[in-house]
């Protein structure tokens, strides 16, 4: 969420926000027999250029036609993400999340494998834009994590490079947006990581924080303190 507020000593800060505006892909005419606009609008029968990767991973028969039994999969997955238009269409967008969760399942309890994250700072919270993903580690030693964040969008990315936590409200209030923002820890001018309710995988990002869910959040605040240390890597896919 953006938000300009006061901090200790009298600076200001201004950081990225989360929106809830879905990114809208690319999807051909409807075909329909009969029934409303409304009802033409549930379903496409028209298979995505994406549709067999997205098949795969939705477990379905894998032959690149679309059926209803795909679309109703489809759809599911695209209402469960915040992904629009849910008409079932297996477009970039979808495929593109779920690639990203691919990814993120196969980093598996080693994040950090290529080590891209400093292990000589003890304490520090990575972050990877690729991934979409984030831990927390001592030196070589995982202490959570990993776990899927939601960044910055395209035109407002989540800054990469070494940072230190500066300063945390456990119940930060946005002066702009007019939400509460949970266990939000700034470390980059603006930029923090703090909680949403939203699906981590809900279109286009934030506005440069790094987002959690609730319960991973939570954590963050536990485990981390000011001064510790982050470092975020990487490019988030579509910025």
């Amino acid at each position: 969420m953006g938000v300009t507020a006061k901090i200790p000593g009298g600076r200001r800060l201004r950081r990225g926000a989360a929106l809830s505006v879905a990114g809208l892909v690319a999807a051909p005419a409807l075909v329909l027999g009969t029934g409303t606009a409304a009802q033409a609008a549930s379903c496409t029968t028209s298979a995505g250029p994406h549709q067999k990767q997205v098949e795969k991973f939705l477990k379905r028969p894998v032959d690149g036609k679309q059926s209803a039994a795909d679309c109703k999969a489809i759809q599911k997955f695209q209402k469960a993400h915040g992904i629009t238009p849910t008409i079932g269409y297996a477009g970039p967008l979808t495929w593109r999340t779920m690639n990203t969760m691919n990814a993120q399942k196969a980093a598996g309890k080693n994040p950090n494998k290529a080590g891209k994250c400093p292990t000589n700072k003890g304490r520090i919270a990575c972050v990877d834009l690729t991934r979409q993903l984030s831990w927390i580690q001592d030196g070589k030693k995982l202490k959570y994590g990993p776990v899927p964040v939601r960044t910055g969008r395209d035109g407002a990315e989540t800054r990469t490079g070494a940072r230190k936590i500066y300063w945390r409200n456990i119940n930060h209030w946005s002066t702009i947006y007019k939400v509460w923002m949970p266990h939000s820890q700034f470390f980059d001018g603006g930029q923090a990581f703090h909680s949403v309710t939203k699906s981590m995988y809900n279109p286009p990002g934030s506005g440069g924080c790094v987002n959690m869910r609730p319960a991973d959040a939570k954590a963050y605040w536990n485990l981390l303190k000011n001064g510790d240390d982050v470092y975020v890597y990487g490019r988030k896919p579509g910025t």
